[in-house]
């Protein structure tokens, strides 16, 4: 009899913990300090790499300067800063990129070329918050003429 009961309770506590881990099967992404994404998050995490690779090609192949999805601007949005507020890189484990690509066990190499922390201009976009969409979108566009003669 006690047999029994203990495994009808083993059922029952595997389905319980079943129906509650099916809530979240993705790890825990840090939030990023701009606004959304107009595509959705869902739409970036499908084709994040797809449009990396394109704007590279842009800029390496093609010369092409201004690109909308950069490394960079995705680094100055979504880099943490630590509690002495200078910018935790983003392939650290914990952060924005590292979290994910972890949880898949894939291997970032974007950051053997590229920093994974903003530079000093975009920390200032780090250390406040912006009201309104407006204003990041003008910071965002100031550091586009960064190193250029413009």
């Amino acid at each position: 009899m006690t047999r029994l009961l203990a495994s009808i309770l083993l059922v029952f506590g595997l389905i319980a913990g079943t129906a509650h881990a099916g809530e979240n099967l993705g790890p825990e992404v840090p939030e990023a300090l701009g606004p959304p994404h107009p595509e959705g998050n869902a739409y970036w995490r499908a084709n994040h790499m797809k449009l990396l690779l394109h704007d590279r090609d842009l800029t390496m192949r093609l010369g092409e300067r201004e690109i909308e999805a950069s490394l960079k601007a995705c680094v100055t949005c979504h880099a943490q800063t630590g509690p002495d507020a200078v910018p935790i890189p983003v392939n650290e484990s914990g952060q924005f990129c590292a979290v994910c690509h972890e949880f898949a066990a894939v291997r970032i190499d974007c950051f053997q070329c590229h920093t994974a922390s903003p530079d000093v201009a975009s920390v200032r976009l780090l250390l406040r918050k912006y009201p309104d969409e407006a204003e990041l979108v003008a910071f965002l566009e100031g550091m586009k003429l960064e190193g250029t003669d413009e």
